[in-house]
């Protein structure tokens, strides 16, 4: 592979992109960043959007990656949800500077609807293969807003009718569709009829930078900032069933039991919703009941820049889920160098070695998990083990260069297809 064709339509992308203006935000950064990755590893990026205003036509980023803007629907601002009837004149508009300059592209890659919609018809006319990256979904973000608009005016602001038709169109017809969760995994299957082999779940790459570890003289700092102790517990994550903390609190009586003085800091329920404070009430009366009301912290909000250093100044970081398809916080506590017990049923249980990047249970079994808190507490040398090799694992195989390499991995399979297709044909 060669060239990658991205596509990414909407807002302000720029080599240095200006944040917080119109629909601009996370997906710039995430497609300035697996575009940096990509050509870090030797592969040619064009990343293609929208010139509008005063913008240059390309941003020389590196010798491997450009932003190039392609001009379409006048020098104005357009909102993403208006971008419908412009999309034809930028898949004309683009594909004539494509063939003007002699550029050949392995693969598309889009991102959003719009984008995949331009994406899909180049991917066409160009007979390469086509990948698209969702990031929201209309027909969730449609049954999920929380609006008191009526269905009329809804239409009109946000024209999902009219997306979802666009969105199924790319999803039915592009060669694969990377979601970013497994909850947008779901989403695809049941309400936009795409067969599993047609999809894979890649999260967005984990910070490497932010998530590491610190050395001990800084970690004690920390820990005496944020009201941390040496044998603290930490779990943090959205109040649900699935999420298994009324497991992870029947499990802290086993674990104080070996580790007297260990506490549970309980980072639970972040939204303030009622159904999240009778959650929160639930878990309570549990800890109340088994008698260790009195060792756990509760801290139902974490301000995203503290979030680093709270896994850090943990002693231990716990995954309790019934079951958990990825379990992202639990990759960010192990880049952070926090010795973390995982659960047994979930996607990392496959693929982490036990005693060596982490330590697995079963917390349906509260004594089993309870006894795997607590070892790293109890044996210095297997939290340090457990801390280094999380940190390089982590690091190694969810960092941003290797969740480029595993997009990589599925466009080489993708243009071997398609160019054994087009043999078949030619015989």
């Amino acid at each position: 592979m060669q060239k990658i064709l991205m596509l990414s339509v909407h807002g302000y992308v720029a080599a240095e992109p200006e944040l917080g203006k119109p629909d601009t935000g996370g997906q710039v950064v995430y497609v300035l960043e697996l575009a940096n990755r990509f050509s870090r590893l030797g592969v040619s990026v064009d990343l293609v959007t929208r010139q509008f205003e005063d913008q240059p036509e390309q941003d020389e980023v590196n010798d491997f990656f450009k932003v190039w803007r392609v001009p379409f629907g006048g020098k104005k601002f357009i909102r993403k949800e208006d971008m419908h009837e412009h999309l034809s004149t930028m898949t004309t508009n683009l594909l004539s500077k494509i063939r003007s300059s002699g550029t050949q592209y392995d693969i598309v890659y889009s991102h959003y609807w719009d984008a995949g919609w331009v994406g899909q018809k180049i991917a066409e006319e160009l007979n390469i293969p086509h990948v698209h990256t969702p990031h929201s979904l209309g027909w969730w973000k449609k049954h999920n807003l929380g609006t008191d608009m009526d269905e009329k005016e809804m239409e009109k602001t946000y024209r999902f009718d009219e997306r979802i038709k666009k969105e199924y169109f790319v999803y039915q017809m592009c060669n694969h569709v990377i979601a970013t969760t497994e909850q947008q995994t779901e989403i695809l299957r049941n309400n936009y009829d795409l067969l599993d082999r047609r999809i894979t779940t890649i999260p967005p790459g984990m910070d490497e930078e932010r998530f590491s570890p610190v050395i001990r003289e800084e970690l004690v700092k920390k820990r005496k900032k944020y009201g941390f102790k040496e044998h603290d517990v930490l779990a943090l994550g959205r109040m649900a069933y699935n999420k298994g903390h009324d497991l992870l609190i029947r499990a802290m009586p086993t674990v104080i039991d070996l580790v007297p003085d260990a506490r549970l800091v309980a980072a639970i329920g972040s939204d303030g919703s009622e159904q999240d404070k009778k959650g929160l009430n639930e878990l309570k009366a549990l800890a109340k009941e088994l008698g260790i009301a009195d060792k756990i912290v509760w801290k139902p909000y974490v301000p995203d820049e503290d979030l680093s250093n709270f896994y850090r100044c943990a002693a231990v970081f716990a995954l309790s889920s019934r079951y958990e398809p990825f379990g992202m916080v639990a990759i960010e506590a192990m880049a952070s160098g926090t010795p973390t017990v995982i659960t047994k049923h979930g996607g990392l249980n496959d693929i982490v070695r036990f005693g060596r990047e982490a330590l697995t249970a079963d917390p349906n079994r509260a004594v089993e998990y309870g006894t795997m808190l607590a070892m790293p507490m109890l044996y210095p040398d297997l939290a340090q083990e457990i801390s280094r090799e999380g940190a390089r694992f982590a690091r190694r195989y969810f960092g941003w260069t290797g969740i480029a390499k595993r997009k990589l991995e599925i466009f080489e399979r993708l243009i071997g297809q398609n160019s054994r297709s087009y043999q078949s044909l030619q015989v």
